[in-house]
């Protein structure tokens, strides 16, 4: 192979009661890279499209081409040379696992110009390193599922131990974006490094239950489960409208609202694509009637991760 095209999926982390151990992919948005080789030793990268100036074109800064650099380290070819064109089709710091698409879609479109000589779980632990070098945490909750699809769980990072879980084949997703911007690493400062006993209990029960409904196709338990007491009281301080756009979605039929991993990005679980598309509109409307513009995106689970859409 000479030129690879690949596209990884944006995510959905923490899912609410989650944090840092609950991932799910959706169809799109996501972002896309090239990898073309060339015959110089060493990865550049000659085009970003989408960013607006603002991502690190160095190699070694950058969440595409960091975890390349790994993954070429680890096989030992150093002597590998190639160029990278990275298309970001989803705002930065959205909240919707921007970081991980680009790093996931580096790694994957790698290994496959180099014919695969490791497994995508395999890959994990390059693509977050891509995740380190965004946001300053190897946290796995979005690259997780942007690589493998579907919804993960972590279990453990130390030892890594990442798992799916089957969901309702009509379990449709509600991700809606406001126009602001929240930085990851201002996200999680801000959170707190003790947590109540009474909280935690109540946490881990809905945990519990939320992996319980998915699996079990148990609407009501997955909705009473969609309740996080410990992170999203403190996050959602930081989304306009958070508590009103929270509660037009559930009124309009969704089974929980919550934050899309640190924000601002909000998403609804439905049952039914019809319910998720007018939980997107009512969504949609309340944050413009607050003088917010905000974009939407309806999926289903995206069980499959990333695509190669072109080699040669």
């Amino acid at each position: 192979m000479n030129y690879i095209k690949a596209f990884a999926p944006a995510t959905v982390a923490n899912v609410a009661c989650g944090f840092d151990i609950f991932g799910f992919a959706i169809e799109e948005p996501g972002d896309v890279v090239e990898v073309r080789r060339r015959d110089e030793p060493g990865i550049i990268i000659t085009d970003i499209t989408g960013d607006e100036g603002r991502l690190p074109r160095a190699a070694e800064k950058n969440a595409v081409t960091v975890v390349m650099l790994h993954l070429l380290k680890h096989l030992g070819l150093s002597d590998f040379g190639c160029e990278v064109v990275l298309h970001k089709n989803m705002p930065l710091g959205s909240g919707m696992g921007s970081s991980a698409a680009s790093a996931v879609a580096g790694v994957v479109a790698m290994n496959e110009l180099l014919d695969c000589p490791l497994s995508r779980q395999e890959l994990l632990r390059f693509a977050m390193e891509g995740e380190r070098i965004a946001s300053g945490s190897a946290h796995a909750d979005n690259v997780g599922p942007s690589l493998l699809g579907g919804f993960v769980v972590i279990r453990s990072y130390n030892p890594l131990d990442i798992f799916s879980i089957p969901v309702p084949a009509d379990l449709f997703c509600t991700l809606v974006h406001p126009d602001i911007e929240i930085n990851t690493k201002d996200a999680r400062y801000i959170l707190r490094n003790e947590v109540s006993l009474k909280n935690t209990i109540a946490q881990m029960g809905n945990v519990a239950g939320l992996v319980a409904g998915l699996m079990k196709s148990d609407y009501d338990l997955i909705s009473r489960s969609m309740v996080d007491v410990i992170i999203e009281p403190v996050r959602s301080i930081l989304i306009p409208e958070f508590n009103v756009v929270k509660q037009a979605a559930i009124e309009n039929g969704a089974l929980g609202c919550s934050i899309s991993g640190s924000g601002p990005s909000m998403f609804a679980l439905s049952r039914g694509e019809e319910t998720a598309r007018r939980v997107g509109e009512v969504m949609q409307r309340t944050f413009r009637d607050a003088g917010i513009e905000a974009s939407k995106h309806i999926s289903g689970i995206n069980q499959g991760g990333p695509v190669i859409l072109e080699r040669s």
